[in-house]
């Protein structure tokens, strides 16, 4: 690998592989980056084995994923681009908090501490694993039409079929007790160090009809920065809802990634 080529991380959130980043990955090799797209702790290397081992992400808490990319990062050439969709979003945030990585993108992220708003189309789309106290420590599957609702609200049904199909894996429960309770717990794992000004730029990107993560809470998140002088910035795609990372449109959101990227020169 050139020395001169910026690694790039890319984390997917819940319900969705890695391999759902693969048209980012071979976009952002072509700009010059080295762009990579683990997945999560123990998570198994293709959407039909995580489909057939639900098990084996099962229990996972946001530290633990936080830790497993932290691990990963410390072994790069030089601090990555970090990019985050949904859950992978919060993870994003957590380690530019803690300065690690030379800037990131957090994509319709999950909402850290902090971050009041709860609209109903938000609670409505977490009643998959919430739903049920005993999915604390078991991994979930989302049915099609609860993708639909959750990720596939803003493309036609034929579509958001296709990509149910295509991506989804089941996926640990956990993360989403720790956000849902993390205003009453005192050191939640979903807490983010948001008074950091040594850290790299922040780009916050929503879809303005995403119903897992509402442009209301990542508009609500851009405020938790408020105190630091650090680069925090929101771009909004108005139309667009929470499968706006891989949808027909993904390269909108994609190329509107890069451009952000050459302006703070990362």
């Amino acid at each position: 690998m050139s020395a001169t080529r910026t690694p790039a991380v890319f984390i997917h959130g819940l319900w969705l592989h890695a391999s759902s980043w693969e048209p980012w990955l071979e976009l952002f090799r072509e700009s010059g980056y080295h762009p990579i797209a683990p997945g999560w702790p123990n998570e198994p290397d293709t959407v039909a084995e995580a489909r057939e081992r639900p098990e084996s992400v099962a229990n996972l808490s946001i530290d633990d994923v936080v830790e497993h990319y932290a691990a990963i990062i410390a072994t790069l050439p030089a601090p990555p681009v970090i990019i985050g969709h949904s859950f992978g979003g919060l993870f994003t945030e957590k380690l530019l908090g803690q300065g690690i990585g030379a800037a990131g993108v957090a994509i319709d992220p999950a909402q850290i501490k902090g971050v009041l708003p709860l609209p109903l189309a938000q609670l409505r789309s977490s009643l998959p694993a919430l739903g049920n106290p005993v999915n604390l420590h078991k991994s979930v599957a989302l049915t099609a039409s609860e993708f639909r609702f959750g990720f596939g609200n803003a493309v036609t049904e034929a579509e958001s079929d296709e990509l149910y199909e295509k991506w989804t894996i089941p996926s640990p429960a956990r993360p989403l007790f720790q956000a849902a309770a993390a205003n009453f717990v005192l050191h939640s794992q979903a807490a983010v160090d948001t008074k950091n000004e040594s850290r790299g730029p922040l780009l916050l990107v929503s879809g303005g009809r995403d119903h897992t993560v509402p442009d209301v809470v990542t508009r609500s998140t851009l405020k938790q920065y408020r105190d630091s002088a650090a680069v925090t910035e929101l771009r909004q795609f108005e139309t667009r809802g929470h499968s706006l990372t891989i949808d027909s449109g993904w390269r909108e959101v994609a190329d509107a990634v890069l451009d952000w990227l050459k302006t703070k020169g990362v």
